[in-house]
């Protein structure tokens, strides 16, 4: 069974406490974005075979949104840390590093925000209903 431990309230708690929110670190496309980046961001998922990083809500707990690194074939959990982390902390990546020799990271810590992360100007718009009708 898969077990995490919730970065906010210090918990472990095991998978049926929790809710899977999917894969992390997502860039969103909203309003203005091309039909063809809206599809890819509802649709177009990560499923690797290895280390992935997913969200995850601690329904039972605190109920905070997380962020959660570990390997999809093993189950093995790398760590956890909070849901704002643009990337995951130092700690977590060289955890990965040293289970997985050969792994490394698919974002770039230099630049403004890693793959997939973007500053949402609008993260929940609501439509206007001049544009509506």
């Amino acid at each position: 069974m898969l077990t995490l431990t919730c970065p906010y309230c210090g918990i472990t708690a095991e998978e049926t406490e929790l809710h899977p929110g999917g894969e992390s670190h997502l860039k969103r496309h909203g309003p203005g974005s091309s039909d063809t980046d809206f599809e890819a961001y509802l649709f177009a998922r990560k499923n690797p075979r290895g280390v992935h990083f997913e969200r995850w809500r601690h329904v039972y707990g605190c109920g905070k949104w997380f962020l959660a690194a570990r390997d999809t074939a093993t189950l093995q959990v790398f760590g956890t840390y909070k849901a704002q982390s643009k990337f995951p902390p130092a700690e977590i990546v060289a955890a990965i590093q040293a289970a997985r020799p050969g792994w490394q990271p698919d974002w770039d810590e230099t630049g403004d925000s890693a793959p997939g992360i973007t500053d949402d100007p609008a993260p929940n718009p609501t439509p206007m209903r001049e544009i509506i009708a």
